[in-house]
């Protein structure tokens, strides 16, 4: 593992900027360093030898003390811009991630999405030590060190030759140390990502949980990989703690070397009482750079663990379709209000089978329409919505947009202003932080009779009857404080109150029984009286009956001579 990835210069501004400062900071606080062990050594030496009292060093002491003040003043420089640049640093990163994440989709990520949220969020956050504390001592090694070397061998070359022959045991224990270190952190950063990505799950599924009296049911499991996260950090820190003391103890015999020659020397005359003070002073500052390297390198693992990652996965290369390449061309998006969506030959990878699903898939979506996909579990039918949406980029075939104005590929078009077009309604709604109005109206200023009007169709109305605050009752982050059904009522309702040309509804009655399903009977027919297009994805037949036209979905094998064998012809059943 090298101490310094060269990617991290390049993926995070604010690391150069710091990198450069450390370095200028080092050659400075290398500079005190020297400048202390002299001006000590020549205050001290002619006292204890008797030639000189205070007042004649009086002098030399005020230098000494400006000295001391200029490097507390250089750390706590170093200090503050360490934490200002490791902020930056790691939200730069984060920024990306979570921004090449979003651009891959779910399909195309390397590993699982809880797994990349939580890393996100808690993995990066080791890169702080690394900048805060590894870092600096890493330059000030490549500074402090050779410096006070050079100043020794000036001074005594035999106390300069034993510190060159004692000073390689300290990396060459440091390598030892990484390699055990290494694995160790390896293990908690994998147990981290396993809790984190259960206690997601565990959160995402919690209504269903409790709807069916299981909610505790995970609590063991979650118990066991807290236990296994805990094992793991302690091992990390046992080790820090043994790689400290082990480098301590090897640094303290390394000076303990260089004051026994260098009294021996002094006792028989071949040293004045000045450079033997001088060589005394600087040694342990040779070896204090690399003994806090060592001290702080299980930051360092962490640290470039964590940046190994983000940069394993920065390093997923963005394909033609992607939602973040920016290298893919863009045409205005056109108007969906009078624009005809048309599906061409459709073949969509399914990841981790040997299928395209939905394979072959032609689909027209012309204005004021309702067309809904059917078909059997596993299909394709919430991947062809997605595609649709411009989430998913098709294997094979091709999306295009017809209007007055010409036909134009999906893939072409921007997609903030496609999405500006598409209201949305997953089979499980996320919703941000705020007010239930807040949640059905986005922030529009929208009449309160329409708003109570498209919630009485879709039945919010009884939940926001049944709520304390009424329209005002806050709910929490993903639409926590509501059940799923009653999250599906609010999508339902912003719907009906958006003004997008172009809705597409993922299994709307997922979270709903048959006894109210007719809220989505009803929200069909207002979609249609306000003449915007529907696709729908649906398995129940009062919702199939309710389309203008039914368009069947089906999945067929991938073949290595012919690519996927088209099981079912696809079109429109009415």
């Amino acid at each position: 593992m090298r101490p310094l990835d060269p990617r991290l210069l390049r993926r995070a501004r604010s690391a150069r900027r710091y990198v450069l400062l450390t370095a200028g900071l080092g050659a400075a606080t290398a500079a005190t360093v020297v400048a202390q062990a002299l001006l000590l050594a020549h205050a001290l030496a002619p006292v204890v030898s008797g030639t000189a009292v205070l007042p004649d060093v009086a002098p030399v002491l005020v230098a000494l003390a400006a000295v001391l003040a200029l490097r507390a003043v250089l750390v706590g420089v170093q200090e503050r811009f360490a934490h200002r640049s490791a902020t930056r640093a790691v939200a730069e990163l984060r920024e990306q991630v979570v921004r090449h994440a979003v651009a891959l989709g779910p399909r195309r990520l390397p590993e699982d999405p809880g797994s990349v949220a939580t890393f996100a969020t808690r993995g990066l956050d080791a890169l702080e030590p690394y900048f805060v504390r590894y870092l600096p001592q890493l330059l000030l090694a490549a500074t402090v060190t050779p410096a006070a070397l050079l100043v020794v061998l000036g001074l005594d070359w035999i106390a300069a030759v034993t510190i060159a022959v004692t000073l390689p045991l300290v990396p060459i224990f440091m390598w030892l140390i990484g390699v055990m270190t290494q694995g160790v952190t390896e293990r908690r950063l994998a147990a981290m990502n396993r809790l984190g990505g259960q206690v997601l799950d565990l959160l995402a599924g919690l209504p269903t949980l409790r709807a069916f009296g299981r909610e505790r049911g995970p609590a063991a499991r979650v118990r066991e990989l807290g236990d296994a996260h805990r094992r793991a950090t302690m091992g990390t820190l046992r080790v820090a703690f043994l790689s400290g003391m082990v480098l301590e103890l090897l640094t303290t015999l390394s000076v303990a070397l260089v004051a026994v020659g260098v009294g021996f020397r002094l006792v028989y005359g071949h040293l004045d009482l000045t450079t033997a003070l001088a060589v005394l002073v600087l040694a342990p500052e040779v070896y204090l750079p690399l003994r806090q390297v060592g001290a702080h390198f299980h930051a360092s693992t962490d640290g470039l663990g964590a940046a190994a990652r983000a940069f394993a996965l920065l390093e997923v290369p963005l394909v033609d379709g992607d939602t973040g390449d920016a290298r893919r061309p863009t045409v205005a998006a056109p108007d969906l209000r009078h624009g005809t969506v048309r599906l061409e030959g459709v073949d969509v990878a399914a990841p981790g089978r040997d299928l395209h699903a939905p394979a072959g898939l032609h689909l027209r979506l012309r204005p004021g329409r309702v067309v809904a996909l059917a078909g059997p579990n596993g299909a394709g039918k919430s991947t062809a919505a997605g595609v649709v949406l411009g989430l998913v980029t098709p294997t094979h075939g091709r999306v295009v947009v017809e209007s007055a104005a010409g036909t134009v590929d999906l893939a072409d078009v921007d997609r903030a202003a496609w999405w500006r077009q598409v209201a949305w309604v997953p089979q499980r709604t996320t919703l941000e932080p705020g007010t239930l109005l807040e949640a059905v109206t986005r922030g529009r200023a929208i009449p309160p009779e329409a708003v109570a009007a498209a919630a009485q169709l879709t039945g919010l109305a009884e939940v926001v009857a049944r709520r304390p605050g009424q329209w005002l009752s806050g709910i929490g982050q993903g639409g926590a404080g509501l059940s799923l059904g009653e999250r599906q009522r609010v999508a339902l309702t912003r719907a009906l109150l958006g003004d997008e040309p172009l809705v597409v509804l993922d299994e709307p009655t997922a979270h709903l029984d048959s006894d109210t399903e007719g809220v989505v009977l009803r929200t069909l027919a207002r979609l249609r009286e306000q003449g915007r297009t529907v696709l729908l994805v649906a398995h129940r037949p009062t919702l199939l009956a309710a389309a203008d036209e039914v368009v069947q979905v089906a999945c067929a094998p991938v073949t290595p001579a012919t690519g996927p064998a088209r099981a079912v012809a696809q079109g429109a059943v009415r």
